[in-house]
């Protein structure tokens, strides 16, 4: 490859396009939210601001769109190795908020991940433990060029992940253990890890989610995690429990058609409430039935364009801390995309993961913005391989003037 190319694509620039993708979707996820939460009995024939500002979920989402502008300043403007020198502090801090969580948390549906805070608002840790798993696992596995090589690494890494996952997983969170053990795979993957021992991890995985399929088939637990496997299977036998779900959303996304129903539709879908969660783990489905085939194709344009600069960006990122932490928000952003996508149309079991910028959460939408202002960091502060190369024969040279200094002395 030309030395001018490499250089270019390597060099260290304000990676910008990212955050503009990511804030196209933010306020795009506020018009939704605002659709699916629509009530006419504050109103019809509103601009679009009044239709925002009449829905509660709508104008938080909005603060916390705006609040972000200064986290992504904040994240940014510190320099990537602050992050990797207190690693370990982010990921300790993070781990005892899951535990106070845990512990005091009051559940609501089964599951106790959300903390209590000011003015009526709840905080949910185990969105940012994704993010202290990524600094810590993005800093261990940088250490060495063939990490876990031994049987006491090996147990530490897979315990930096474990450890909070099984937390996270007795709050009831089991979407978000899901996209932690993704993150892990792709980053100890992209970490020069044996291959063997890879794929060894790969089998007792896929042996662990076989088990649990079998379990959820053979048994007779009413528990919300095997009903969500049934009703996928089979979301007519389970209508009236977690099946209601899968087919509204199916019918919401189909009577969208081509170009949608349109926006703040009396009577739709979305409107009249029929699919749970519609503004937060199903907005999919808002958004299929409001702008069709058209917009829900637009959306994925979007994220798939998202993800492969990311994939580009950690190709041409030489620091492997920073690819790593690349490479880490982008198997976090994918499996959102996917899992939430596929099930609401039905191709995937509901996990209750939301749909990145788009979904209404404000934990989960900082989480989303910080690691985007990470990637735009690493990109900020990465040097590039051509400098390096150049760089390299000025320092031989400065070497061996001081040694024929000391020689001559």
């Amino acid at each position: 490859m030309d030395n001018t190319v490499s250089h270019r694509r390597t060099r260290a620039h304000p990676e910008w396009q990212l955050l503009v993708i990511s804030y196209l979707m933010a306020v795009f996820g506020i018009i939704n939210i605002a659709i699916a939460t629509f009530d006419p009995d504050k109103g019809t024939n509103l601009s679009l601001l009044n239709y925002i500002i009449n829905s509660n979920s709508a104008s938080w989402q909005s603060i916390f769109t705006l609040a972000s502008l200064v986290v992504v300043f904040v994240v940014v403007a510190i320099p990537i190795d602050f992050y990797k020198a207190r690693a370990r502090l982010f990921y300790w801090a993070v781990l005892i908020l899951l535990l106070v969580t845990l512990a005091a948390a009051t559940a609501v549906s089964g599951i106790n991940a959300w903390l209590k805070m000011g003015w009526g608002r709840t905080i949910q840790p185990c969105e940012f433990a994704k993010l202290s798993i990524l600094l810590m696992l993005a800093r261990e596995l940088s250490a060495s060029e063939k990490p876990m090589g031994t049987i006491r690494e090996f147990i530490r890494i897979c315990m930096l992940f474990g450890v909070p996952a099984l937390v996270t997983l007795a709050q009831g969170e089991t979407g978000t253990v899901i996209v932690m053990g993704f993150m892990f795979m792709v980053m100890i993957f992209f970490s020069g890890v044996d291959i063997r021992l890879f794929l060894f991890l790969v089998f007792m995985i896929l042996l662990a989610v076989g088990a649990f399929f079998g379990y959820a088939l053979l048994s007779q637990s009413t528990d919300y995690r095997v009903l969500r496997i049934l009703s996928f299977l089979d979301p007519q036998k389970y209508y009236n429990s977690a099946g209601y779900q899968i087919l509204y959303s199916q019918m919401a996304i189909g009577s969208g058609r081509l170009n949608g129903i349109g926006t703040f539709v009396v009577g739709s879908v979305s409107q009249l409430d029929f699919v749970p969660e519609d503004h937060t783990d199903f907005i999919f489905s808002s958004l299929g039935e409001a702008f069709g085939f058209v917009g829900c194709c637009a959306v994925i344009v979007l994220y798939v364009y998202l993800l492969v600069r990311m994939l580009y960006l950690a190709r041409y990122t030489h620091d492997k801390f920073g690819q790593l932490i690349i490479v880490g928000v982008m198997a976090m952003f994918f499996l959102h995309f996917f899992e939430n996508i596929a099930m609401c149309v039905g191709l995937m079991p509901i996990t209750g993961i939301p749909l990145p910028f788009i979904s209404y959460g404000g934990s989960n939408f900082m989480t989303n913005i910080i690691g985007v202002s990470l990637v735009v960091n690493v990109v900020k502060s990465r040097t590039s391989s051509t400098q390096v190369i150049f760089q390299e024969p000025a320092r031989k040279r400065k070497r061996h003037m001081r040694a024929k200094r000391k020689r001559a002395v």
